[in-house]
Order: structure tokens, then C-alpha cells, then sequence
């Protein structure tokens, strides 16, 4: 049996500007953000991890390579991790896109065809490619631990896979930064073993 653990990227620039950034290439990791890396770089130590995959995005390559350093292993980017391609509202605050679009993020859950239209890669696509590096890392690393660095909608889909989640669910649920979240492998069918896991001191405060 093998675990999946999916690993959001630290607090970045974008988060604490409450801005889409998407693709946008240059966000770096706050100084917090940094910090949470280190802490979750900690955690992993004792977790017997085989192999680290990344997002391309810096924020989280970033993440991916403080966490390399603590369990000396080498980071491997792979595009199917990479942040949602945000279209029309990439480098737009929430606050305007709420007012001008209503909750886009419920819409994008719910599959409406405006998030298309808008340019916006839709839900279904995102579980798809989530789905295939997972099944790529069981394939090539099968009953060991690997840990997936990525952006907080690619892991809503592969919790969408295993849990009955609606769009309502999926809107409200937070997966905070730098938090990790654990899945059981074993014949290709999963179970949940830890969502958000972090460091005890942050549950105290602002995820």
C-alpha cells in the first residue's frame, strides 16, 4: 500500500494580494510562505518519501524544492499539476470578479458553460489531468510514498474522486497552504488518511 500526498504550494504573493494570478509566471512565496514549506519539509521526514512531482508554477516549485531538501529528494515538474488556467480573469482580483461575474467558483464547479466561454479550463479537464499523473506515479512507484506539489483546485479534484463532494462542498472547503493531504493506495482504489495536515502551531491562525 502506497501513499498519495498531494501537498499545496506555501502562502504566495497572490494569496495575501487576494488575487487570480493562475499561469502568471513571477508570484513568488511569501516569507510566511516559506516558512510553511519548511515546517511541512519537517513533517515529511519521518513519511519514507520515493519521489517528489511539482507543478511548473514558482510557488509551487518553490514549495517543492524546500521540501526536497529536507528528505533529499530530487524534484521532477510535471504540467499536469500545474495551477487552472484562469482565461479571462487571470491577474483579476476577487473582489471585481465577484462583482462583475457573481461566484465564478461555484460556476466553475458546477460546470457552467460561462467558465468555458470565459476562457477558463473547465473542472472536468482539471480531474482528468490530476487523474493521470496519478495513475502515472502508482505505475511507475507503486506501494511507496510520493508527494504531488501543487495549487488548491487540482486537489479538490482528486478529493472529488473518492469523496461525494457538491459544488457547495467543493466552494466552501479550504485546503490551506502548505498543507498536506493523504491518500491510500492499494489496487488503484483510494482511501482519505489526512486532509490539511500541518503544523500544530498554525492551526491557530489564518490558514
Amino acid at each position: 500500500m502506497g501513499q498519495i500526498i498531494f501537498l499545496r504550494h506555501g502562502q504566495a504573493k497572490n494569496n495575501t494580494d487576494r488575487i487570480l494570478a493562475g499561469r502568471t509566471p513571477g508570484v513568488p512565496l511569501t516569507d510566511t510562505g516559506i516558512k510553511q514549506a519548511e515546517q511541512t519539509g519537517k513533517l515529511l521526514e519521518d513519511m519514507n518519501i520515493s519521489a517528489i512531482y511539482s507543478s511548473p508554477i514558482q510557488r509551487a516549485k518553490h514549495t517543492a524544492e524546500i521540501v526536497g531538501e529536507h528528505n533529499s529528494v530530487d524534484v521532477i515538474i510535471d504540467d499536469r499539476l500545474i495551477e487552472l488556467d484562469m482565461g479571462k480573469f487571470t491577474g483579476v482580483p476577487y473582489d471585481e470578479i465577484f462583482s462583475s461575474h457573481g461566484n465564478v467558483f461555484m460556476k466553475f464547479y458546477n460546470g457552467e458553460l460561462e467558465i468555458a466561454h470565459n476562457g477558463v479550463e473547465t473542472f472536468a479537464d482539471v480531474k482528468k489531468r490530476v487523474l493521470g499523473i496519478v495513475d502515472h506515479v502508482i505505475e511507475k512507484h507503486p506501494d511507496e510514498n510520493v508527494v504531488l506539489v501543487t495549487h488548491m483546485d487540482p486537489i479538490k479534484a482528486m478529493l472529488s474522486t473518492i469523496v461525494d463532494l457538491s459544488p457547495t462542498n467543493l466552494f466552501e472547503l479550504i485546503i490551506a497552504n502548505a498543507s498536506l493531504n493523504i491518500f491510500r493506495e492499494q489496487d488503484h482504489k483510494f482511501s482519505l488518511s489526512g486532509i490539511n495536515v500541518m503544523h500544530p502551531s498554525r492551526f491557530d491562525q489564518n490558514w
